[in-house]
């Protein structure tokens, strides 16, 4: 018996892989630009829903620079180990929530935010 599986958009894998080229970025920084120049290719052909996904992951890759620019300045005074930590921490999050709610094909709340 042949089951009907619903098609899902094409572009709903193109948020997936962003999202996995951006949780490789701790390994090779350049997937996280690939995952970002991505993002700006797909987001306009994309359904509202979905859109919110590319717009978070564009916002999330430019505040990762900001965060991990401030922390890296403020290594010098060795409180910004700590905050390296804790915008790596923040990047993993959100990528995650991100992956769950693409998986639920569902929007992802508060794309705008700055937080999780």
């Amino acid at each position: 018996m042949n089951q009907i599986v619903p098609a899902r958009p094409p572009s709903v894998g193109i948020a997936k892989i962003i999202y996995v080229l951006y949780l490789l970025g701790f390994f090779a920084g350049i997937t996280a630009v690939i995952g970002l120049v991505m993002a700006y290719i797909y987001k306009d052909d994309a359904p509202e829903w979905l859109r919110t996904h590319y717009e978070l992951q564009i916002r999330t890759f430019w505040i990762m620079l900001l965060y991990g620019l401030i922390a890296g300045i403020l290594c010098i005074i060795l409180i910004g180990f700590l905050l390296l930590f804790l915008v790596a921490l923040w990047w993993i999050i959100r990528c995650v929530k991100g992956l769950k709610y693409l998986d639920q094909n569902t929007a992802y709340p508060d794309h705008r935010g700055w937080l999780f």
